[in-house]
């Protein structure tokens, strides 16, 4: 039972540790990156559609995204929805492609997506966190219920904080990593 709760536990958090990772890609870091779209969507004939999934995306060089759609009529929506996003990307077409220039970060722009960081990975901590007291809870309704022993609830309290502790560090080492990224001119 202990073992099978442990997994349960260790899925939960390796959830969250593929949500950081997601949330973290997103983030700018002074580099052109495809993910710094992945938020974006489009109306596209009105239903709002990721825009990986109208275009090519790719980075001909470090400080420039190139978007081409696939239907080239979509570009005015594309474009648009781009402006209207919270990047502060500044898009220009052609007719045919999308040029995303990225601009460098200032130090006040990096201080502050270094903290939006932080608050992140916060987030995620807790989120952990939540996960080690479920399961917690789970083991003290089964030495309530009779289901184990006073030895193995402690034994299993013990392997879930190690667990969580394990967690905790990967998310910590992926948050400053990420506020190197940001902060290295």
């Amino acid at each position: 039972m202990i073992s099978a709760l442990l997994d349960a536990t260790q899925g939960r958090m390796d959830k969250t540790i593929e949500d950081l990772t997601r949330s973290l890609s997103v983030i700018r870091t002074g580099r052109a990156s495809v993910h710094l779209l992945d938020g974006i969507l489009v109306d596209y004939y009105g239903t709002l559609t990721p825009i990986n999934q109208l275009s090519t995306l790719h980075v001909p060089e470090p400080t420039m995204i190139m978007v081409q759609p696939w239907d080239v009529s979509q570009i005015r929506e594309i474009e648009r929805a781009m402006l209207s996003s919270d990047l502060g990307i500044n898009p220009t077409n052609d007719g045919k492609v999308i040029r995303v220039p990225i601009p460098s970060l200032t130090n006040e722009r990096r201080q502050e997506l270094a903290r939006q960081v932080h608050r992140i990975s916060e987030e995620h901590k807790t989120a952990l966190r939540s996960i080690r007291r479920d399961s917690n809870e789970t083991l003290k309704k089964a030495l309530k219920n009779k289901e184990i022993s006073e030895d193995n609830e402690f034994k299993g309290l013990a392997a879930v904080q190690k667990v969580t502790d394990e967690f905790v560090l990967r998310v910590e080492g992926l948050s400053n990593q990420k506020e190197k990224e940001i902060l290295e001119f």
